[in-house]
């Protein structure tokens, strides 16, 4: 049985988000904070960044190449990092009490060389892997319904907090939504999950009294329905007072299923964060996204998904799989000869389609990589639905 037929039954699907001050979170805002530093002062800059939270503790790690950054600027920037991300507690805070170390070095030689263009040999790849990229109508920015309504619960909680409307509640939280599908179609939602950091001196009902609002502001009311409330599930271990990297340490890159699709498609093998965009696990994780975007807002499919392989040092991809969940093979084989002749997927090709190098990163890191809003700097440029005429 194919996923295609799997997507057809009746089922439920559950998908979780975290806030921008979960620990991995945390590393993923400064990491990227990395790659938009030296961006803005070169854009061909190379950067691989690792970054290590835990209790008032945070080391960068990698590999760059670009313009002399000096350490202290860049851990000034790593404190304004933590700062708008709202930590400062005993455990974590932005300011001296919280040390922190960088190790980031120059990038290898045998890297650089397989990446450069030289002579008549075009740009490689920055790695091997393979990338995937899903779109669905299951929401107006066509993407899964459990995913997109677990981000928007957290970053609604997130703005009120910072701007001042919500008080009490402190940066760490995470969501997990249960929808119930129909003939492949989302029916219902059976279950929310919220755990959220809190101040010492709110307790538990107004915890929940503070979170019930995103709730129904963040899902659909068809979907809410009548949902129980012995199904909706705020702080169930009841006390959320320590956490944030001070309660749980924290690394770069181990939240991917929450960056993309919550589990409704594959991902592939690497993280999206501290990689400049000649790495394709995150330019083509973009791409194929764009691609499959376009697909679907074409409205030849209800789901579109497809995947990019690559090998270091390599420009074009090894291969191109579309999957359109309909056993039309035609039709599938039709798509990726449209992609072919029409989208150069180098990495090359990708930066300049895409205007990926650019300082844009940074707010990436939280809420998802896809279902966002394209803005007038740059950011999500792999959202537009322009090339949507082309699938027609």
């Amino acid at each position: 049985m194919n996923l295609g037929e799997v997507m057809k039954k009746d089922y439920l699907f559950t998908s979780e988000s975290v806030s921008e001050g979960h620990p991995d979170k945390v590393c993923d805002r400064i990491s990227d904070m990395v790659v938009d530093t030296y961006l803005s002062l070169e854009p061909q800059s190379r950067v691989a960044c690792e970054t290590l939270t835990t209790t008032n503790k945070v080391v960068l790690a990698g590999e760059t190449r670009g313009p002399e950054i000096n350490k202290d600027e860049l851990i000034s920037k790593v404190r304004d990092c933590i700062k708008d991300i709202g930590y400062d507690q005993d455990g974590f805070s932005w300011k001296d009490t919280t040390k922190i170390e960088t190790h980031l070095h120059s990038q290898s030689a045998d890297i650089a060389m397989g990446v450069d263009s030289t002579g008549n040999k075009d740009e490689g790849a920055g790695d091997q892997g393979i990338m995937f990229g899903y779109a669905c109508n299951e929401t107006d920015v066509l993407m899964p319904a459990p995913i997109h309504y677990s981000h928007r619960i957290l970053r609604l909680m997130a703005e009120d907090r910072k701007s001042g409307k919500l008080k009490g509640i402190e940066p760490d939280s995470k969501s997990q939504i249960t929808i119930e599908y129909k003939d492949g179609v989302p029916n219902a939602v059976k279950s929310v999950v919220i755990s959220t950091q809190h101040s010492k001196d709110v307790d538990l009902p107004k915890v929940k009294e503070l979170c019930m609002p995103y709730i129904e502001k963040s899902i659909p009311k068809n979907l809410l329905g009548n949902l129980d409330q012995k199904d909706i599930y705020i702080n169930p271990t009841g006390n959320f007072v320590i956490g944030g990297p001070d309660g749980d340490s924290g690394l770069t890159g181990r939240k991917i299923i929450v960056d993309t699709y919550g589990g409704a498609a594959p991902h592939g093998g690497g993280a999206f964060s501290g990689k400049d965009p000649t790495k394709v696990d995150r330019s083509a994780a973009y791409a194929s996204r764009y691609l499959a975007k376009n697909v679907v807002a074409s409205g030849i499919a209800d789901r579109c998904l497809i995947q990019l392989a690559y090998a270091i040092g390599v420009s074009k991809p090894l291969s191109i799989y579309v999957d359109l969940f309909d056993n039309d093979e035609e039709k599938n084989s039709h798509v990726e000869k449209l992609i072919n002749e029409n989208f150069d997927l180098s990495p090359r090709g990708i930066r300049e389609m895409l205007g990926l190098n650019k300082p844009i990163y940074q707010k990436t890191a939280a809420y998802g990589h896809f279902g966002r809003e394209p803005e007038s700097d740059g950011s999500f440029s792999w959202e537009k639905t322009d090339k949507s005429k082309i699938f027609k």
